[in-house]
């Protein structure tokens, strides 16, 4: 918008400006800007987190495979299927422990690390022949087949419930 008047010289001259309620516009499209900005933040945001705990579900799972190995006559005898696990001291002295006593013990360890680095988590290992299903709520692990499942849960939105899920299997030699 212009604004016609005469200088001191008598010629007339235009000024030119902007008025207050262009200003508030283009502050009104920047404030747009700025929100649209903050919700991509808020989405990048969660997408790295849900990514981050995928891979500590992952390296949860490798963990496992890792103990069950250096355990194999516990894998053998069956020692990990749907085990619960249990303290054992002697694992941890010079008498050292049974391999039924070292699967109790690595699952107690393997089950503390998974509660504590994912919310709400919840883990297993059995014998399945079907290792895609069950939820944190029924594991649904049928002790069948020679493949052992590895599975974890977790609440990856927080929503109070463990909905996500990580299963991978092992098949010893």
């Amino acid at each position: 918008m212009s604004l016609r008047q005469h200088n001191s010289n008598g010629v007339l001259s235009f000024q030119l400006g902007s008025t207050l309620i262009e200003v508030l516009v283009s502050l009104l499209v920047l404030s747009f800007g700025m929100l649209g900005m903050a919700g991509v933040q808020a989405v990048s945001l969660r997408g790295n987190q849900a990514s981050y705990f995928r891979t500590i579900a992952t390296t949860l799972s490798v963990d496992m495979v890792e103990r069950m190995r250096a355990n194999i006559v516990g894998v053998a005898d069956g020692d990990y299927d749907d085990a619960t696990g249990a303290a054992t001291a002697n694992c941890f002295t010079a008498i050292g422990c049974s391999s039924a006593q070292m699967a109790r013990q690595d699952i107690l360890d393997w089950s503390a690390t998974a509660a504590a680095a994912l919310p709400l988590g919840a883990s297993v290992v059995c014998l399945d022949s079907t290792p895609t299903d069950g939820t944190a709520a029924a594991n649904a692990c049928d002790g069948a087949g020679s493949i052992y499942a590895i599975k974890l849960w977790w609440d990856d939105d927080r929503n109070g419930t463990a909905d996500q899920a990580f299963r991978t299997t092992f098949q010893p030699l």
